[in-house]
């Protein structure tokens, strides 16, 4: 039997600027198990519900994570909305809904391309993050903001956005489409991709179930979990909508998956974009959420299912909230792809679970 060592990975590396620390028990080049450390980043975000009542709030959960910023604010005013029983308006939710699937489509193209960095193709890379500008540039147009929007509010939408500029919002993805099928095609078709992602990390449906993965990573091992069939917001209004599914299981597989829902939040866009009615964007709050009140809801985001629990306590702050986001639930599934790798696959198979230790730890 080979002699058994322990190699430390992280807080800092230079494929994963993010700070994930795991004691890797090796064999030889082969890694035995991995034991995660987390806990590096403590910002109390949870008990600023005492500082700051249940509307400034809303800007809280906008900085869990930069990426994931819309998702959070959408997270957390619906579930105040279920708290209060707040009943917001057809429009503002499709256009909660239109935005977030753009949130999808960012977050999905700055991990592609930091996926392509991991492996060396450094010219795919910058064109994965060359398309997610022009998405950025939709969102400096209509919100004023490129990370942090300000968009979503308790009752609705802030501020409405016109036809004319939704309809450029589809010419601009049309655009993006044509570029993006080159990139996509080389990511799944390149010899030199596949050679380093076919086989990495693999993981069985059942391995998935067990792990309760959830996101991109559960559903490229044929899980299927995703939040968006529960046909909350404007989702349930689209005429068909079936997640993206791999059987393989591998990193391979986690990228397929993640190529084709930008294609399919392009198609989710268009679509609500033809259908969006007309109307107001915010109905009028009043009061606070009633003593003892709970709410439990949860939201796709672009890494997973992120879950968000409130209490109130009869004043404008609220006694509680909880939130478990998508990454905290996928360490589990990490830790089992990462059983029986090569130690020079470590970095991508962490990267296809799509870290973000920032929402992870608040």
């Amino acid at each position: 039997m080979s002699e058994r060592t322990v190699v430390p990975f992280g807080p800092q590396h230079p494929v994963l600027p993010e700070p994930v620390h795991l004691d890797l028990v090796l064999e030889d080049e082969k890694v035995i198990t991995a034991i995660p450390r987390i806990g590096f980043v403590h910002r109390g975000l949870e008990k600023l519900v005492t500082k700051r009542d249940y509307t400034q709030f809303v800007f809280i959960t906008e900085r869990i994570c930069g990426i994931c910023s819309f998702g959070h604010s959408l997270g957390y005013v619906q579930n105040v909305e279920q708290l209060m029983g707040i009943e917001t308006t057809d429009r503002a939710e499709y256009l909660r809904t239109i935005f977030h699937e753009l949130s999808r489509i960012h977050s999905h193209l700055l991990w592609l391309g930091l996926m392509a960095d991991s492996f060396g193709f450094e010219a795919l890379f910058m064109h994965c993050w060359r398309l997610r500008e022009d998405v950025l540039d939709i969102f400096e147009q209509c919100t004023g903001g490129r990370v942090i929007f300000s968009a979503c509010d308790v009752g609705g939408f802030k501020n409405d956005v016109e036809d004319s500029v939704l309809k450029g919002m589809c010419e601009t993805l049309d655009r993006i489409r044509d570029e993006y099928n080159s990139i996509a095609k080389t990511f799944l078709t390149d010899s030199s991709v596949r050679t380093r992602l076919s086989g990495v990390g693999y993981l069985t449906r059942e391995q998935a179930a067990e792990c309760s993965m959830v996101g991109p990573f559960g559903r490229a091992s044929g899980l299927l979990v995703d939040d968006r069939l529960k046909g909350i917001g404007a989702y349930g209004d689209l005429a068909a909508f079936e997640p993206i599914l791999s059987e393989d299981g591998d990193c391979y597989a986690r990228c397929y998956v993640r190529i084709n829902e930008v294609l399919q939040s392009m198609d989710i866009i268009a679509e609500l974009v033809d259908k969006i009615p007309a109307g107001d964007v915010m109905v009028d709050v009043k009061g606070a959420p009633e003593d003892g009140a709970k709410a439990m809801s949860t939201v796709e985001q672009p890494r997973g299912q992120a879950f968000y629990y409130s209490e109130g306590n009869g004043t404008k702050f609220l006694e509680r909230m909880r939130i478990r986001t998508p990454t905290s639930q996928n360490l589990a599934g990490l830790v089992a792809a990462l059983g029986g790798c090569d130690l020079a696959d470590v970095p991508i198979i962490i990267l296809t679970i799509d870290p973000c230790i920032s929402c992870t730890e608040r």
